[in-house]
C-alpha cells in the first residue's frame, strides 16, 4: 500500500494517524496537524472525514472524542501548499453541537468547494486526481486569547523574529479581520509589544507562543504561519502552513571595505530607502557638486564613496590605507592647501575652534553669505521662470545644474556649519574641567534660545531630500507655532542664567574665563550659522520635484507610464527610451515600499579607531552621566531636560494629524517639514540623526528633551505607551504600558 493509499478514499481517520505524507489525500492542513501531533505538539484531539463515508462511522468517531462543541474546517488539497496557501476560501464552522448540527457544518464545509470564491483554487487540486476536500473535525477550544504568528517577517524577509497578532477569544476574530488585535515581536529573547489593542496576551505567552511557532519551523524545516489559542493557561496550535512568496532577508553586508554610515553627509536629510530615479541622477549630480565645492575651498578633491545599500544611502570617508593614495595627488594639485582645510576644518576644530575660526571657517562662511547663498537663490529663481515651457532636454539641463549647485551648497553646510558639533564638543570638555554641570545645566543650555527666525517651515522645506516626496509647500503644512515668543523668551532666560552661572564659577581666572567667554562666542555663532545654512538647502527642491514631474507628464502622454510621478521609478536612461515601463515601475515601488520596513543599520564595517573616538568623544562630552535602567534605550543627548508622555510613531506626513499635544515623537528621522510638529510634542526620539542633525537643533529651539541615533526606537517602543526622555543623558525609558490610541499603520 503506497502511502498516498494506506487508507480507504472514503474514511474517518484519527487525527493523530495522519502524518504529512498523506497531504495529497487529506490536505495540508490535516496532514500537519496530524505531523504535529505525532511529534507532542499540542494540537486539539479530532478526526479527518476523507470522501463521505457513513454517517454512522462519523458520529462514532464523534462520540469517542468525548466533545460536546466542536470546530469543523476544510482541508482541501489545494490547501496551505508550499507555493500557495489560498487560506480562508473554504468554509469554517465553529461551536458544533449535536449530531445533526456536525453532518449539517461538514456539508456546508464541502459544499463551500463549490462557490465562485473556492472555483480556482479547487481547480487547482482537482487536475491531480487526489481527493479534493477533506474535512477536519476537533474538539472545541473556549479559549482566553488566540491569533496567528509568523516566524519571519513576510514584508522583510527577516528570519530572526517571530511576529504574533493576538485577540481576546477566538483567533477567526483576526484571520477574518474582524478584530486588529495586540502585535507583539519576539527576536533573540527580546519581546516588544508593538500594538495594544485588547490585552490579550503577557510578555510571558507572547514568548511560549513564539518558541510553538519556532518548533514548528523545526519539524517542517521551512519558515511557518501558525493558528494558536491558549485555553486554561495552555497554550495549543490549531494550525501550521508554510509561509508563501517570503522574500529573501535583507543583507546588510558593507559594500566595500571601510566603515559605512546612514546618517552622515547627505544621509542626514535621507530617513527612507530612496526611489531610483533620485540615486541615479539627483544623487550624483549632488555629489560631483560636493566636489566641486570642496576643490574651490581646498584646490583639490577627496571623494567619499557612497552606495545604496538594500535601497538606503551610506557614505563612506576613506579607509585609512586609502587616505596616502587620494591625498598625494591633492596635495599636489592644491600645493599642500588641501592639507591646510583638513586640519583646520577636520582636527584643530575639535581642539581649538577660536583658531580654526580665525585661520579658515570665518572666511567660508562669509563667502557662503555673501557669494554662494546669493548664486543659488539667483539661480533657482532664474530657472523658475524657464520651467513651465522648458523642454525635456531643457529640463534635464535644469536638474544638472541646479543639482550640481545643491552639491555645492551641501559641501559648504558640511565644513562650515557641520563645524557647529565639534565646537560644541570643545566648549562641553572645557566646561565639564571648570564648572561643575549642576551649576549650568549641561553645555546645550548654552546653545539655545539664540534664534529669532520664524521657525515655521518654509514651502521649499522638505521631509527627505529625495524628490519622490512632496515639499512642505505642496503639503500645505505651513501652520505658525503657538506660543513660540513665550517660549522663546524662558528659553533665552535660562540660557542667560547658565552663561551667567559658568562666568561666576569662572571669575576668579581671567585667563579661563576669557577662554570661555570665545568658546561661548563662536560655538554659538556657529550653532546659529547651522540652522541657516540648513533652512536654505533644500531652496531648488520645488524646482527639482516640478521638473521631475513635468518629464514624467511627458512621458505618461506617450502611454509609457500611469502616472506622473512614476517617474521617480526609473532610471534617467529609461526617461529618455521608448519602452512602456508601468511594469517597471509596479515592481519597483513594490520593492522600495518593501524597503521602507527594514529596520536599516546606523552603520556598517568596523569605523577607524581614531574616528570612533573622535565621535564618541563629542557625545560622552554632552551626555550627562547617568546609571542605564535596564532595558532603556540609549541613544545621542540632543536636546536637555527630562519629559515623560506617550509615544506617538510618526512615519510621514500622513501620520502629522494624529500627533498630539504632550505625546513623545518618535521617528526614523525629521526634517524641516516637520518642525510643526516640535510645538506639540513633549520631546523628540528618533532612529537616526546626530548631535547636528534636525531633530537635535529644532529640539533646542522649542526647549523639549531630545534623544537621536538611538537606532531602532521606532521597532523597541509602540503607540501610546508612556516613556521619559531624558534629553541629557540620552536615554528613553518605558515607565508605562499604556494604550494604543491611534489606527495602526
Amino acid at each position: 500500500m503506497t502511502e498516498a493509499t494506506r487508507f480507504d478514499s472514503s474514511a474517518v481517520v484519527q487525527l493523530g494517524e495522519l502524518r504529512s505524507s498523506d497531504r495529497e489525500m487529506v490536505g495540508a492542513k490535516a496532514a500537519n496537524l496530524g505531523e504535529l501531533a505525532q511529534a507532542g505538539f499540542p494540537v486539539p484531539d479530532g478526526f479527518v472525514v476523507v470522501g463521505e463515508p457513513a454517517d454512522q462511522a462519523v458520529l462514532a468517531a464523534t462520540r469517542a472524542l468525548g466533545a460536546e462543541t466542536l470546530a469543523v474546517r476544510s482541508s482541501s488539497v489545494a490547501e496551505d501548499r508550499a507555493d500557495a496557501s489560498f487560506a480562508g476560501q473554504y468554509e469554517t464552522v465553529l461551536n458544533v453541537r449535536g449530531d445533526d448540527g456536525l453532518l449539517g457544518a461538514i456539508q456546508q464545509v464541502r459544499e463551500s468547494a463549490s462557490t465562485a470564491r473556492a472555483q480556482s483554487y479547487h481547480a487547482a487540486a482537482a487536475d491531480t486526481g487526489a481527493n479534493c476536500m477533506a474535512v477536519l473535525v476537533q474538539r472545541m477550544l473556549t479559549p482566553d486569547a488566540a491569533g496567528v504568528a509568523f516566524t519571519a517577517d513576510p514584508v522583510t524577509g527577516e528570519r530572526g523574529v517571530v511576529l504574533i497578532t493576538a485577540a481576546r477569544g477566538l483567533g477567526e476574530r483576526v484571520v477574518s479581520g474582524e478584530a486588529i488585535g495586540d502585535e507583539w515581536e519576539v527576536r533573540s529573547g527580546e519581546v516588544i509589544c508593538r500594538r495594544e489593542r485588547e490585552g490579550a496576551i503577557d510578555s510571558e505567552s507572547a514568548v511560549s507562543i513564539a518558541s510553538l511557532a519556532r518548533r514548528a519551523e523545526e519539524c517542517f524545516g521551512t519558515p511557518q504561519d501558525i493558528e494558536w489559542a491558549v485555553a486554561e493557561g495552555k497554550v495549543y496550535l490549531l494550525q501550521a502552513r508554510p509561509m508563501t512568496a517570503l522574500p529573501e532577508p535583507a543583507d546588510w553586508t558593507p559594500p566595500s571595505a571601510g566603515f559605512w554610515m546612514r546618517n552622515f553627509r547627505l544621509g542626514e536629510w535621507l530617513p527612507e530607502p530612496m526611489t531610483p530615479l533620485f540615486e541615479d541622477w539627483l544623487l550624483e549630480r549632488i555629489e560631483a557638486g560636493y566636489l566641486v565645492g570642496m576643490r574651490r575651498t581646498a584646490g583639490a578633491g577627496v571623494p567619499f564613496r557612497h552606495a545604496a545599500v538594500n535601497g538606503w544611502y551610506y557614505t563612506s570617508a576613506p579607509t585609512p590605507g586609502s587616505v596616502p593614495r587620494l591625498l598625494l595627488p591633492a596635495l599636489l594639485q592644491s600645493r599642500g592647501k588641501v592639507l591646510w582645510v583638513v586640519y583646520n576644518a577636520l582636527v584643530r576644530v575639535s581642539t581649538d575652534p577660536v583658531g580654526a575660526d580665525h585661520a579658515l571657517l570665518g572666511r567660508l562662511a562669509a563667502g557662503w553669505r555673501r557669494e554662494l547663498l546669493p548664486r543659488y537663490q539667483r539661480s533657482v529663481a532664474e530657472a523658475e521662470t524657464a520651467v513651465e515651457s522648458a523642454t525635456p532636454e531643457q529640463l534635464e539641463s535644469i536638474v544638472d545644474a541646479i543639482g550640481g549647485l545643491a552639491g555645492e551648497y551641501l559641501w559648504s553646510m558640511a565644513i562650515v556649519g557641520g563645524s557647529a558639533w565639534k565646537m560644541e564638543g570643545a566648549l562641553a570638555r572645557f566646561l565639564r574641567r571648570y564648572v561643575a554641570q549642576a551649576e549650568f545645566g549641561g553645555v546645550q543650555v548654552l546653545l539655545r534660545g539664540l534664534t529669532q527666525e520664524d521657525l515655521t517651515p518654509p514651502g521649499h522645506a522638505v521631509q527627505s531630500v529625495d524628490w519622490y516626496w512632496p515639499t512642505a509647500g505642496e503639503l500645505g503644512s505651513r501652520h505658525a507655532i503657538e506660543n513660540l515668543g513665550d517660549r522663546r523668551r524662558e528659553l533665552v532666560a535660562q540660557r542667560t542664567s547658565a552663561e551667567a552661572a559658568c562666568r561666576q564659577a569662572l571669575r576668579g581666572d581671567a585667563s579661563t574665563l576669557g577662554k570661555f567667554e570665545r568658546l561661548l562666542e563662536v560655538a554659538q555663532r556657529y550653532a546659529l550659522l547651522r540652522e541657516e545654512q540648513a533652512r536654505w538647502f533644500t531652496l531648488a527642491w520645488p524646482l527639482l520635484r516640478r521638473c521631475g514631474l513635468r518629464l514624467g507628464d511627458a512621458i505618461r502622454e506617450c502611454g509609457r507610464i500611469e502616472r506622473a510621478e512614476d517617474v521617480f521609478f526609473l532610471t534617467r536612461a529609461e526617461l529618455r527610451g521608448q519602452a512602456a515601463a508601468s511594469e517597471v515601475v509596479r515592481q519597483r515601488r513594490a520593492e522600495w515600499e518593501r524597503r521602507r520596513r527594514l529596520l536599516a543599520p546606523l552603520t556598517l564595517g568596523t569605523a577607524p579607531r581614531l574616528m570612533e573616538a573622535s565621535l564618541a568623544g563629542v557625545v560622552n562630552a554632552v551626555r550627562e552621566p547617568r546609571v542605564l535602567p535596564e532595558g532603556s534605550i540609549v541613544g545621542q543627548p540632543a536636546s536637555p531636560g527630562r519629559a515623560t508622555g506617550p509615544v506617538r510613531i510618526v512615519r510621514g506626513p500622513e501620520d502629522f494629524d494624529r500627533f498630539e499635544a504632550g505625546e513623545v515623537l518618535v521617528a526614523q528621522a525629521t526634517a524641516p517639514a516637520w518642525t510643526p510638529l516640535f510645538g506639540r510634542a513633549a520631546a523628540v526620539v528618533t532612529d537616526g540623526g546626530t548631535l547636528a542633525a534636525h531633530a537635535s537643533l529644532v529640539a533646542r529651539e522649542y526647549g523639549i528633551p531630545a534623544v537621536v541615533g538611538t537606532g531602532d526606537a521606532t521597532r523597541r517602543l509602540r503607540d501610546g505607551q508612556v516613556v521619559l526622555v531624558d534629553g541629557s543623558a540620552g536615554l528613553v525609558e518605558v515607565v508605562g504600558a499604556g494604550r494604543d490610541r491611534g489606527q495602526p499603520k
